[in-house]
């Protein structure tokens, strides 16, 4: 499988993206008791906890990185990604590839 690259979103909620820096190692969790999205999906930083959401919007989804709702059944329970470039508009990063659920398991 291609390269998969997510906008991370919402930080401003939480702590900012300011400690973000490129090699950022950051955990995604899906989140199918979310009131507002059944196909949300969490980011966490180790010592922070919640620190935004995989963009699930037009509105909030940068260039051609993969939604939550695209992204939702390509991973299990739990991924992880590593940051790429972090903007005000959102952070941009790439899922590793161990997290991406093969074609077959599906």
């Amino acid at each position: 499988m291609a390269k998969v690259f997510i906008t991370l979103t919402g930080t401003k909620h939480y702590f900012g993206n300011d400690f973000l820096e490129k090699g950022t190692k950051i955990r995604l969790e899906k989140e199918p008791n979310n009131e507002y999205d059944k196909e949300a999906i969490k980011v966490t930083y180790e010592g922070l906890g919640k620190i935004g959401y995989v963009a699930n919007s037009s509105y909030t989804v940068i260039g051609e990185s993969m939604s939550a709702g695209r992204l939702y059944d390509k991973i299990g329970d739990v991924a992880y990604a590593k940051v790429i470039l972090a903007t005000p508009a959102g952070t941009i990063c790439k899922i590793c590839k161990k997290s991406l659920v093969k074609d077959e398991e599906q």
